[in-house]
């Protein structure tokens, strides 16, 4: 018999993690071997674990799915991810791919199509949520030009997203650096650039950009 596909969950919503878990286990070739409440939390574990597959949600804590994707593919590329959010992120979903994950599903997807999402991405193939599929197409058909502020995100550097997210959080200057480990001088020129770059003049101009772009969840 096969090993069991080892699958690690990523989700800062209890629940949705504890109900996504016992669908898993459920199945026999299904294994949840790990669990992370952050970004920052997922790349530790998926470094340490070495899952065959990453389900990450999109709106976490402390590094957004977004930019945990990326850095759990430098460092396990054989790893699968899949991003199970609650909305069609229209504008990530281009540089997710590009990323190198495997499938793109709503929260709202059923427990068979979870589940078909990982098998699919064992055969190195890739699965999409019927919407997402939707959106996709609408988009090929007839492109639309993202909002300048989008493009703008764009434009930030790794450590600037980080950055950005953990101020929209509302970390002060002095945690964001003990978090990473940089001085405050260091988080200061971080968040002038960003504010620069994003040609955003207040603190909660940001964070109300950063929930539009789905980064931030309104309810922390």
């Amino acid at each position: 018999m096969n090993s069991p596909v080892r699958i690690m969950l990523a989700d800062d919503h209890t629940i949705v993690r504890q109900g996504l878990a016992r669908l898993l286990e459920e199945q026999p070739d299904l294994k949840v071997i790990g669990e992370a409440t952050n970004g920052r939390d997922a790349v530790d574990k998926a470094k340490q674990l070495k899952p065959d597959v990453v389900i990450l949600d999109i709106a976490m804590p402390r590094l957004n799915g977004i930019e945990a994707a990326k850095r759990i593919r430098k460092h396990l590329p054989e790893t699968k991810i899949l991003i199970l959010s609650m909305y069609s992120h229209e504008h990530y979903i281009h540089e997710l791919f590009e990323t190198g994950i495997s499938g793109y599903l709503l929260k709202e997807s059923s427990g068979r199509d979870i589940i078909k999402a990982i098998h699919a991405a064992m055969k190195n193939e890739t699965f999409l949520s019927p919407s997402i599929s939707k959106v996709l197409m609408d988009a090929y058909r007839s492109p639309r030009k993202s909002s300048p502020r989008t493009e703008r995100y764009k434009q930030l550097s790794n450590r600037e997203r980080e950055v950005f997210q953990l101020i929209a959080e509302g970390h002060s200057t002095r945690v964001i650096a003990e978090m990473l480990y940089i001085s405050m001088s260091t988080v200061k020129s971080h968040r002038a650039k960003i504010m620069e770059k994003l040609d955003i003049d207040s603190p909660v101009k940001l964070v109300h950009f950063a929930i539009q772009l789905g980064l931030v969840d309104p309810d922390l």
